[in-house]
């Protein structure tokens, strides 16, 4: 790697330097702190800075949303503490999902066969009944299909198939989710 050639390409934030300056020391600090245990309060301040939220969604603190401009949450999601939502590109959640503790959303990737190191962005989609479990990761352009569920500290670099329940890193199915 020469990073002094480094390259984002087309790749722009999505909004003003004012819109990012105020998220960065306002928003992102409001939704992120424990101070503010309203979770109505913190899906306000996301839709003020751009977010599409749905209704009943609970968020919990030490959340950190890279860009809300970029962040579309359906009805009834959960976002546990110190989930980060590293959203360089979009990232959509339907409803009825819950994202655990520590999990880690990454829509951003370098070029690593490139002496420049060009940054890679795609976009995350996590359907609905998805349960997402702690300290997961899910990787760049992946899609996380209905009712699908990654265990605990899993890492998804690939698209998961509906209804299926996934372990490792990477992850493997490891057999099918039956709900009674």
């Amino acid at each position: 790697m020469e990073l002094n050639q480094y390259k984002q390409g087309d790749y722009h934030p999505g909004a003003s330097l004012v819109k990012q300056l105020l998220w960065y020391f306002l928003g992102n600090f409001l939704v992120q702190t424990p101070l503010l245990p309203i979770p109505l309060l913190k899906v306000a301040i996301l839709r003020l800075f751009g977010a599409k939220i749905g209704t009943r969604v609970n968020i919990k603190p030490h959340v950190k949303i890279k860009f809300p401009w970029r962040l579309t949450v359906g009805n009834y999601v959960w976002l546990g503490e110190k989930c980060w939502i590293d959203n360089l590109a979009a990232v959509s959640i339907e409803s009825h999902v819950c994202i655990s503790q520590g999990v880690y959303l990454c829509t951003g990737n370098h070029d690593w066969g490139k002496p420049s190191f060009d940054l890679i962005t795609r976009p995350i989609h996590i359907a609905t009944g998805c349960w997402i479990g702690a300290n997961a990761t899910i990787g760049p352009g992946v899609r996380v299909n209905e009712g699908a569920v990654l265990t605990l500290g899993s890492v998804a670099v690939q698209s998961l198939a509906a209804m299926t329940i996934y372990s490792g890193n990477p992850c493997q199915p490891v057999k099918k989710r039956k709900l009674t």
